[in-house]
């Protein structure tokens, strides 16, 4: 909770000292949003603060299944519990529970620590996240990959950072990091190969206005 709420006050104190500028072609993306973690780091709580700043409504959990997509806006009445956590955002009035979604937004970070409270080995947290993505993809659902961990979750190659970078970026249809993430351009290599829109940002502020505009009225 402290960190939470660290980094709100950060986050508010950042939009007063740093104007943030609008962007120009980028992709929109519709509601219903599901947010969850590709790696189970803090990043998740990031990325959900940016999207409260924004006036973006969301579902969370860190560790949907295939089948809990599939129920659409409310998890199918999913309940947070011991290594389980679910976060039930979605405008109801406008996307009654039950709707499917229409994107995903997944918060690349790993954290050893944060997949064994979920009783994951890095293997099930990368199949896990491989089954939503093959659904999303079936289904057309829209996918943020966002990168705003920084150099601290970034590795060698191989590592558990690197691995969910590799499972979750090239698939993106919009990839999102802050500059500190893409040092080695190895995101922009990503994004040129798979033929991705990448928006690299300077710092996680920038991203409020980003999603902003990703969300906006047009995009339903």
């Amino acid at each position: 909770m402290k960190y939470i709420k660290g980094i709100i006050a950060l986050l508010t104190l950042l939009l007063v000292v740093f104007p943030v500028f609008a962007q120009e072609d980028i992709p929109t993306a519709q509601y219903p949003v599901l947010t969850t973690s590709a790696g189970q780091s803090a990043d998740i709580n990031t990325v959900n603060i940016i999207l409260d700043q924004a006036g973006v409504t969301y579902d969370y959990c860190d560790v949907p299944t295939v089948e809990m997509v599939k129920k659409g806006s409310g998890l199918g009445g999913a309940k947070s519990g011991t290594g389980f956590h679910v976060e039930l955002k979605t405008d109801n009035k406008a996307y009654p529970t039950g709707t499917a979604y229409k994107t995903v937004i997944f918060a690349i970070g790993a954290s050893l620590k944060g997949m064994g409270a979920s009783g994951l080995t890095v293997r099930d947290e990368e199949k896990r996240l491989e089954d939503i993505i093959k659904y999303c993809k079936k289904e057309h659902i829209f996918i943020i990959a966002v990168h705003s961990g920084g150099s601290s979750k970034r590795g060698a190659a191989g590592s558990d950072n690197e691995r969910m970078i590799d499972t979750v970026a090239p698939y993106a249809d919009l990839l999102i990091v802050v500059k500190d993430s893409n040092k080695d351009g190895r995101f922009t290599d990503i994004a040129r190969t798979n033929n991705i829109t990448l928006e690299e940002l300077p710092h996680a502020l920038a991203i409020v206005n980003l999603m902003k505009q990703v969300f906006s009225p047009k995009a339903d």
